[in-house]
């Protein structure tokens, strides 16, 4: 091409910068070696290269462009410090398609003329490296939950997130909980003021009780909005990290803990009975809550359970009535993509001018934050009368009833492919239990592909509150159908009970009512407005 730039690092969207602008980027150490500030990446120009084998690529990591050239994108940049005329950078170096170490690069300043604008040098990376919107040495209280999954979480936290930690510099407290609840007590005592963020090295259980910890403080809101939750992914069901971080593994997710932006999520304030407690993720009665809760015996097959007792009772066509009242926001799936490619291209055209992630004022307190009191609920709670906003609709013979907050439930069940993390809406799915076995197992395929709402046997709204009723157990077509198969395959509990899932932790079988609260907890995410979610709409039916 006549026009394509020369400088294989000039950004072609970019103006020009003047000569002094770029050499303030280039600095020259020892060996000869070059150092740049390129576009999105640090370049390594240098002799010894060649004889070293360089690693793979990881989070976007540029292509190699000769053998003594090597590009770290600044995403992967932990740290870079000067200490007297020597700079050690430590970034994340992968070792795997799914994994990374931490790397050290460290050269010496020969020229002591050049201390000043090594030291200028050095803060610029960091700017790169740090944007903005990203805080650095993040104050992280971690929870290690040791009987969590395949009890993994410990040695995935010594052996692969820690030395992250520590590389980009972390003040960090380790716990370890003992106990269902531990959690939540921790987070309910937690001095707000001492740490940015709770890491949870578990799977989805612990965030949960955190959120929960945090909303029983005597200030709320306050602690719901000072100290952002996270996950280092280590349980049987990855759903925040794969939402937020992109990825289930420990590694990749400490880097994108790491680089996080804080970001508002909108919390799903659940009653029943006289409780009152806080959903970050889902809530499902039916084949879902079950294939989640009728599994445990199976955990040793990984998140490869859900799939599987999915496929069990939707095959058996397993019913489950309920009566499902909702304050519908938007009941036409047309619309619902429509609105959600908007939110999408508006995201990526602020990316594309490289502007900041347009995020609440962490700085500014909110007017309410020395409340003590609960945030009030416009839609009242499970004991009282239904408002006139709800819509009131008599399922008899429903199979599959699930809301959620997040795409993904796990790693190849993106059920929810038009959910936000705070635009004040949850996403509801009804299907019915009579479907075709065929059908069924055509939407277990396009499930895993975020095709799911495109079926027209499958209800999907958004919704800003819900109550349902489930009545009793399920009928006894999946009886007979797991008979055939043999116990062992793994099933709900005994005959005659219903499951409820709130966040894939059982709850009683009984009424409750849910709205949401928008933006009222705090999360780190690498995007901000938008979850980590790709290409997952399909025309709606």
């Amino acid at each position: 091409m006549a026009n394509a730039p020369t400088n294989p690092f000039q950004d072609p969207t970019r103006s020009e910068p003047d000569s002094s602008s770029a050499s303030a980027c280039v600095l020259t150490v020892d060996r000869n070696a070059t150092l740049t500030l390129g576009t999105d990446s640090l370049i390594l120009l240098d002799e010894g290269l060649k004889h070293k084998r360089l690693p793979t690529n990881l989070c976007g990591l540029l292509p190699q462009l000769a053998k003594t050239t090597r590009a770290i994108p600044f995403y992967n940049i932990l740290w870079a410090e000067l200490e007297g005329f020597e700079i050690t950078v430590r970034y994340a170096a992968p070792t795997g398609k799914r994994t990374c170490r931490v790397g050290m690069i460290r050269y010496s300043v020969t020229d002591k003329s050049l201390h000043a604008h090594a030291r200028g040098w050095v803060q610029a990376l960091m700017e790169r490296a740090y944007p903005s919107t990203t805080t650095r040495r993040k104050r992280i209280l971690v929870l290690v939950n040791p009987f969590g999954g395949q009890g993994k979480a410990q040695h995935l936290w010594t052996r692969e997130v820690e030395p992250i930690f520590a590389a980009a510099g972390c003040e960090v407290l380790v716990e370890r909980t003992g106990y269902r609840g531990h959690a939540r007590d921790l987070a309910e005592r937690l001095d707000v003021e001492s740490v940015d963020v709770i890491a949870c090295a578990s799977g989805d259980g612990l965030p949960h009780e955190v959120f929960n910890g945090l909303a029983r403080q005597k200030f709320p809101r306050r602690a719901l909005r000072k100290v952002a939750v996270t996950q280092i992914p280590c349980g049987s069901g990855n759903a925040m990290s794969l939402n937020l971080n992109g990825t289930d593994s420990a590694s990749l997710a400490a880097v994108a803990i790491v680089k996080g932006i804080r970001t508002p999520l909108d919390l799903m304030a659940v009653t029943q009975g006289a409780e009152r407690y806080y959903s970050f993720l889902s809530q499902a009665v039916g084949i879902v809550a079950e294939s989640d809760l009728g599994t445990e015996s199976l955990r040793w097959m990984g998140s490869l359970r859900f799939t599987w007792g999915f496929l069990v009772r939707i095959l058996g066509q397993t019913q489950y009535p309920a009566e499902v009242s909702a304050v519908v926001e938007c009941g036409d799936k047309r619309v619902i993509c429509e609105r959600y490619r908007c939110v999408m291209e508006e995201y990526q055209a602020a990316v594309d001018k490289h502007l900041p992630p347009d995020m609440n004022d962490d700085e500014a307190a909110s007017h309410d934050d020395n409340d003590s009191s609960p945030p009030t609920l416009r839609h009242g709670t499970v004991l009282e009368p239904l408002t006139p906003d709800f819509t009131t609709t008599d399922l008899p013979t429903l199979g599959n009833f699930y809301v959620g907050n997040m795409p993904y439930m796990s790693g190849d069940a993106p059920f929810f492919p038009a959910t936000l993390p705070s635009d004040g809406q949850m996403d509801m799915i009804n299907i019915d239990g009579l479907i075709p076995r065929t059908t069924a197992l055509r939407m277990l395929t396009a499930l895993e592909k975020g095709k799911l709402m495109s079926f027209p046997e499958v209800s999907y709204r958004k919704v800003s509150a819900y109550r349902i009723s489930p009545r009793m157990a399920p009928v006894p077509t999946e009886r007979r159908f797991r008979a055939k198969i043999g116990r062992w395959l793994g099933g709900g509990g005994k005959r005659g009970e219903g499951v409820v899932s709130i966040d894939g932790e059982s709850v009683p079988f009984e009424p409750f009512q849910v709205e949401v609260l928008g933006g009222l907890g705090t999360v780190l995410s690498r995007r901000g407005k938008v979850y980590e979610l790709e290409g997952a709409l399909g025309p709606p039916g």
